[in-house]
């Protein structure tokens, strides 16, 4: 009974400690790793947060990037308060689970010390080597005494292997209550973390009120600056969209030119097989005068001399004229659009769209501070602002690179926008807004990640600023999800 005992209770054991670790896999709930790393990318990112800041604070005054960067920093902080919550959370489960896995052992170790006390009692009262040769030679039978003689070497090991499971017991135990002790201490260090977390985040959120009353108190400015950046960006828009009509009718011209050109030939085609078979019908007849002309004479020769008729071999007809050749259209193409009539042209279409959301950032490190379409402004809420790309805040004086290989079609410089540079992609167009200088001019071929030029610096904000546009055709596209996420 007691070694059935011991063969259940071992395997409980192994399930006890090895309980967390299947709960955990079962759950699909993010692993101690998984916080881990997430919680040392959000630091990094507040980080940066705090260099953004920093550079914004060195204007004299308050402006939209320091309220922008207050906020990003307070909503990363807040990512990493939930953060170590659920770092904590996960913290008590291992200690509820330790806290089980202790008291489960503590009362299996003392049922096996009452049975192995049980055990010694009994050895001690069969400790005479008298009793023991007795019970092995009072058998009926030699069979008998053999197994009389196996079950006491039997219960000897069992005796042994009772001792070796309650030491194993014990110091699993102690495994367990020293692991314990360890998650108590992790406990303590993450709540403290947290605490010291809200506080910075109580502190930032008063500077950002600080900002956004002193902001407010300059809202006639702010409304200036929002329409001044207003009709620059429609200027930006109209040049681009202009440049983009006139790639269209540029490409339509050709596309009509090549057609134009491809009926030309065919028809210049049609009139040489037309002269040609004039040509041969001019030929065949004169050819059957002449033949009609030789007849009469060997006729007339044939009367006066009277020779034998000599039947004249039948000249084979002359071979059909080539069957024209069936006019060749274009290939089909996926849509009417004349910005991919070309092969190349579609092939790179097709391309850029299959890197959709997998394409790079035109700047190494920065934030988005404008995203694209309609929204309210930070300060003033009243009023609304559309981006047609997506505004980036980077270091003065960044490079700008490529997001996809192309060639450059337009550098323009637009007052207000800085330069701006068009680069197609098929039938899609990227543009580079609010640079402060050029490396490429019209006609350059690029390849993705090649630098372009550098970042413009808002001067209000003191920090680097580009923008980043995708069309389609006439049509804006959100570059946010043409990019990858950071």
């Amino acid at each position: 009974m007691i070694k059935l005992y011991l063969k259940k209770l071992i395997p409980c054991l192994l399930i006890l400690w090895l309980a967390p670790a299947l709960l955990q896999a079962q759950n699909n709930q993010p692993t101690r790793e998984d916080l881990e790393r997430r919680k040392k990318e959000l630091q990094k990112e507040i980080d940066e947060a705090n260099e953004a800041l920093k550079d914004t604070k060195r204007s004299t005054r308050e402006s939209l990037g320091q309220l922008r960067a207050l906020r990003n920093k307070i909503t990363l902080r807040t990512r990493l308060i939930n953060n170590i919550n659920e770092e904590i959370n996960f913290i008590n489960g291992d200690i509820n689970t330790a806290y089980r896995d202790i008291k489960t052992l503590q009362k299996d170790l003392d049922t096996l010390k009452a049975q192995y006390a049980q055990l010694i009692v009994y050895a001690y009262k069969n400790r005479s080597t008298y009793d023991l040769i007795n019970f092995v030679f009072s058998a009926q039978s030699f069979n008998d005494a053999v197994r009389r003689y196996q079950y006491l070497k039997q219960y000897r090991e069992y005796r042994h292997r009772q001792a070796t499971t309650i030491v194993q017991t014990q110091d699993l135990l102690n495994q367990k209550i020293e692991s314990l002790r360890d998650q108590k201490e992790k406990r303590a260090g993450a709540l403290k973390t947290e605490q010291d977390e809200r506080k910075t985040l109580e502190d930032d959120r008063k500077e950002q009120d600080e900002v956004l009353s002193k902001l407010k108190g300059r809202e006639k400015e702010l409304v200036a600056d929002i329409n001044k950046r207003k009709k620059d960006a429609l200027n930006v828009q109209n040049a681009i969209r202009a440049v983009i009509r006139r790639e269209i009718e540029a490409e339509r011209r050709r596309v009509e030119a090549e057609e134009l050109a491809r009926r030309k030939a065919i028809e210049a085609e049609k009139e040489r097989r037309r002269k040609a078979e004039a040509e041969e019908a001019a030929r065949r007849k004169a050819a059957a005068a002449a033949a009609a002309a030789a007849a009469a004479n060997n006729n007339n020769n044939t009367a006066a001399n009277n020779p034998p008729p000599v039947k004249e071999t039948p000249k084979p007809p002359p071979p059909p004229p080539p069957a024209p050749e069936p006019e060749r259209t274009p290939p089909p193409t996926r849509s009417a659009n004349v910005l991919e009539a070309t092969p190349e042209a579609l092939a790179l279409s097709e391309s850029f769209e299959n890197n959709r959301g997998k394409l790079p950032w035109p700047v190494t490190s920065g934030n988005i501070i404008g995203h694209f379409g309609k929204q309210h402004h930070a300060v003033v809420e009243k009023i609304n602002v559309e981006n047609d790309g997506i505004i980036i805040a980077t270091s003065k004086g960044a490079a700008v690179k490529t997001i996809f290989q192309g060639e450059v079609r337009r550098v323009m410089v637009i007052p207000g926008s800085g330069y701006v540079v068009m680069i197609r992609h098929g039938q899609y167009f990227t543009n580079y807004v609010r640079l402060r200088t050029v490396t490429v001019k019209t006609g350059d071929e690029v390849r993705t990640g090649q630098m372009i030029g550098t970042a413009g610096v808002n001067d209000i904000e003191n920090q680097g600023e580009v923008e980043l546009q995708i069309y389609k055709g006439v049509v804006k596209q959100n570059p946010e999800l043409w990019i990858m996420r950071r």
